[in-house]
């Protein structure tokens, strides 16, 4: 018991003693802790106070003693640095504040000024306004009021002019309503139905149906008489069927007065009659046809009024086009046969094979004149041929003759044998019928026609004769016309030809065949234009080609491509950008229907004749003028001479203010096509972009179109075709037209220089990449050839400056085949462009810069890439020659470039052009 208590009891002192322990432990430590440092504190104070101010350890020093210790220097410096940046920036902070204040004071004084100056300006247009109703007043006051004629409509049964002294004397000043056809009428024209009349059952089918077709495509066809100003009759030709069914005389005259609107004596009626063989019906002899003029291909001395009747050619393709790769081609000028002629005159021809030579025409007219010098001609021409100087073919008797009229030369065999004598023909004899009484003969035209068709240069041997439209087609530059007398001399006279003049005369008769004679559309069109000629009505402006936008939007302002437009100090047109300013229209329509007679006839269309809807009416390119010629445009800034900044700033010349369109034909490139027109902003002179869209799937609904500051057009097309870029779309309002593909990648320096060099040349090509055309020997056949050349025969239109008249001729007037072979071969279009327009002025393209090739670095290939591109161009080439008949492009060495061409000049320095 007492050994478990005492146990206890050991066990707990010591754990008393170990508590009692700790207690003091703590104690001791907090006393050293708390009251050593301020014992401490208190001996070291006490004794920096008794040694003095300079015997200091711990306390503050005065002045910089303490950045004398060696490691606080540097964090001295720090400061004294950031002190002074400190005192800068405050500095700064106080004079940014004052140069905010002055900036505040002239943002006031500006806006004050802006104030003052929008009321000036608002004076100012005050006053301009007064000025211009001002101006407008005086110009009422002193100029006349002009107003349309006003168009007299007589009634149905209005007897029209009082009747002439005969028949024979009626001219379109007596027999002409004149009042009917203003010249603001528009030349409207009613033709009568076949079946509105009796013989109407007898005209040949095919006539009929040939004049339906012209009839319906004419642009001057109304379907309200009431208001036409010519009528038209077809009449004939009359298909063959016994005689008795046909009307005699009184009672063809009877039919004609019973036609609606003949009022009595047929006045402004044409009576058209197409023949189709060479012995054709004049059944309109002895018939009274009033004043009613006859267009027809057979005439009667008696029958016929000059001035007022028109012989016409016959009407050989009715219904079906001339296949132009049967043509023979116009060169070489000289061919197989000198001249050829094959005929009979089987009524009164003489022996004149078999009897001896006849007297000369000096010795016979000491006598009587000849009745009929048929067969002293025969007599010469077998004497040429006998004496085999140069190899002719002459043939007096036929084995099947054609019938034909009495004193005339029947046609031997059938067509296709008379044609391919008349391709080994340089000239083709036609003797005009021994019996003077005829003045013009289906026969005679017809032998005209294969001759002007196969190229065979017609010699007409007798001057009474009447050729087609002669008041209007100057003959002697496409036939030799020569008095029956002078047959002695001809052989003389077709040798002393040169081949230059041959050729001129052969490409002449090739002209006037193809747009005078050659379809039915064109032998209609011929007699209204030669009508409407007459009577001075100005020809229907031909159509434009309607544009049908795509809606698009734009994006962001297009950036400028240093590249193409940081020219330096070269300045490429006037600060400011123009706003679009359209060509002046054209206004010598009347100019040109009154005085140009015979130059819109006689030459192929001309490059600024903008109405050719009618097979006539083109005009000599020599004698092109500018498009704002008579039209009162007024050159401002023109004159001031050509050095300098005035030089690069302005256009100058005689039309100092002119801009041009760019035509760009895309397909399924939106990156490339953006791209492209990006380039364009900044472009001087630049009216407006035309983006022909050739694809079928229209751009994308998200596609931004870039904003260059002027119009971008997007014209959807209905096919898919090369030949929309020359369309004549109504969205050109400029005379100018710069045609470039979507990958062309052209400087703005390049680009108005050569817009200054097309208008020097305004009738030519001007552009960038020159190609050229070459013989192969071997192949007997043309090819085409891109290598580099100096020397150059074409200009590609994906660059290139053009009238936009010619786009009129592409689209309308040159031949279909050319644009189907486009089409073809989804080829050739540039090539077709450069034939057409060396074609029309004889003239090569010009070339600028020295630059060959135009793509961009990176885009996507085009066609031309493709192997068989280069093939389908060979092909291109030679077929468009089988077509023209020749090789209208020419070779050229000329080029155009600047002397200081992209050379940075100051604006105080001359910077001119020169031509090399």
């Amino acid at each position: 018991m007492q050994r478990n208590g005492g146990g206890v009891g050991s066990v707990g002192q010591p754990w008393v003693l170990r508590r009692v322990r700790l207690t003091w432990l703590s104690f001791m430590l907090f006393f050293i802790l708390v009251f050593f440092p301020l014992i401490a504190h208190y001996y070291l104070t006490t004794i920096d106070e008794a040694g003095g101010p300079d015997k200091r350890i711990f306390g503050p020093r005065p002045g910089g003693e303490l950045c004398e210790a060696k490691h606080v220097q540097d964090l001295c410096r720090i400061r004294e640095s950031v002190s002074e940046e400190l005192l800068q920036l405050e500095a700064k902070r106080q004079e940014l504040n004052g140069e905010i204040a002055r900036l505040n004071l002239r943002i006031e004084a500006c806006k004050r000024s802006i104030d003052s100056a929008k009321q000036d300006l608002l004076q100012l247009k005050n006053v301009i306004s007064q000025t211009e109703h001002s101006y407008k007043e005086l110009m009422a006051q002193n100029q006349p009021k002009l107003s349309l004629p006003v168009r007299l409509l007589p009634d149905k049964e209005d007897p029209g002019l009082p009747p002439p002294k005969s028949a024979r004397s009626c001219r379109l000043r007596s027999c002409f309503d004149y009042a009917r056809c203003p010249l603001t009428s528009g030349f409207p024209v009613y033709v009568y139905d076949t079946g509105s009349y009796s013989w109407g059952d007898y005209i040949d089918p095919l006539v009929k149906q040939a004049f339906a077709a012209s009839v319906k495509s004419n642009i001057y066809v109304t379907d309200n008489p009431s208001i036409a100003c010519l009528y038209l009759v077809l009449v004939g030709e009359l298909q063959e069927s016994p005689s008795s069914k046909l009307p005699f005389p009184s009672e063809l005259e009877k039919q004609l007065k019973a036609l609606p609107y003949w009022r009595s004596d047929g006045h402004n009626h044409v009576l058209v009659h197409f023949s189709r063989k060479s012995m054709t019906q004049n059944f309109l002899y002895n018939v009274s046809t009033g004043r009613a003029a006859v267009a027809q291909s057979t005439f009667l001395e008696q029958q016929y009024r000059e001035g007022f009747d028109l012989v016409v050619s016959p009407l050989v393709h009715a219904l079906s086009e001339p296949n132009f790769l049967e043509v023979p081609p116009q060169v070489p000028v000289k061919r197989k046969y000198l001249f050829t002629f094959q005929g009979e005159r089987v009524e009164s021809l003489r022996s004149s094979l078999q009897e001896a030579p006849p007297q000369s025409f000096e010795e016979e007219m000491e006598g009587d004149p000849p009745a009929d010098y048929d067969d002293r001609i025969i007599g010469t021409l077998k004497a040429v041929q006998d004496s085999h100087l140069d190899q002719v073919l002459v043939e007096f008797t036929c084995k099947n003759p054609q019938p034909s009229l009495p004193t005339e030369w029947a046609l031997c065999g059938g067509r296709e044998e008379r044609l391919e004598v008349l391709k080994a023909s340089t000239f083709a004899l036609v003797i005009a019928p021994g019996d003077g009484q005829v003045v013009a003969s289906a026969g005679c035209g017809m032998r005209l026609f294969e001759a002007l068709e196969v190229g065979a240069i017609p010699v007409l041997l007798g001057d009474h004769f009447k050729l087609p439209y002669h008041q209007f087609i100057r003959w002697s530059e496409a036939a030799i016309i020569v008095p029956k007398p002078r047959v002695t001399e001809l052989h003389f006279l077709l040798r002393s030809l040169s081949d230059n003049d041959m050729l001129a005369m052969r490409r002449q008769g090739r002209f006037l065949w193809e747009t005078y004679f050659s379809t039915s559309e064109n032998a209609l069109n011929t007699i209204l234009a030669s009508i409407r000629t007459s009577v001075q009505v100005p020809a229907a402006p031909i159509k434009e080609e309607p544009a049908q936008e795509i809606p698009h939007k734009a994006g962001k302002l297009a950036g400028t491509d240093a590249n193409l437009a940081d020219n330096g100090d070269l300045d490429l047109g006037p600060v400011e950008t123009e706003p679009p300013y359209a060509s002046p229209r054209f206004l010598r329509n009347f100019t040109y229907t009154a005085a140009d007679t015979y130059r819109t006839w006689n030459r192929a269309p001309g490059p600024f004749h903008l109405f050719p809807h009618t097979p006539l009416d083109p005009v000599l390119p020599s004698e092109a003028k500018f498009l704002g010629s008579g039209t009162g445009f007024r050159p401002i800034g023109g004159g001031t001479g050509g050095s300098g900044k005035e030089f690069q700033a302005a256009l100058g010349g005689n039309m100092p203010r002119e801009q041009f369109t760019v035509v760009m034909l895309t397909y399924e490139r939106e990156e490339v096509l953006m791209n492209s027109l990006e380039r364009l902003n900044g472009l001087p002179y630049l009216n407006k972009v035309v983006v022909v869209w050739n694809s079928p799937k229209p751009p994308s609904d998200d596609l931004l179109w870039p904003d260059i500051g002027l119009p971008i057009v997007v014209v959807r097309t209905e096919k898919n075709s090369l030949n929309n870029r020359f369309l004549p779309w109504d969205a050109v309002e400029t005379e100018a037209i710069l045609s470039i593909d979507d990958d062309a990648h052209l400087r703005h320096d390049e680009i108005m220089f050569g817009f200054r060099v097309w208008r020097e040349a305004r009738d030519r090509i001007v552009g960038f990449p020159g190609r050229y055309h070459a013989w192969d020997v071997n192949h007997q056949s043309w090819l085409y050839n891109s290598n580099y050349s100096c020397e150059l025969s074409m200009v590609l239109t994906g660059a290139a400056f053009f009238h936009k008249y010619y786009a009129y001729l592409y689209s309308y007037v040159m031949p279909q085949a050319i644009r189907d072979m486009v089409d073809e071969y989804i080829n050739c279009e540039d090539i077709a462009m450069n034939f057409l327009v060396s074609h029309i002025t004889r003239k090569p393209p010009i070339k600028v810069t020295s630059r060959w090739t135009f793509r961009c670095p990176g885009c996507p290939q085009a066609l031309s890439h493709d192997d068989s591109h280069f093939h389908e161009r060979h092909k291109c080439i030679n077929f468009f020659v089988k077509v023209y008949g020749y090789m209208p492009l020419l070779y050229t060495q000329f080029r155009v470039d600047s002397v200081l061409f992209k050379t940075r000049l100051p604006h105080d320095k001359t910077k001119c052009f020169k031509f090399i």
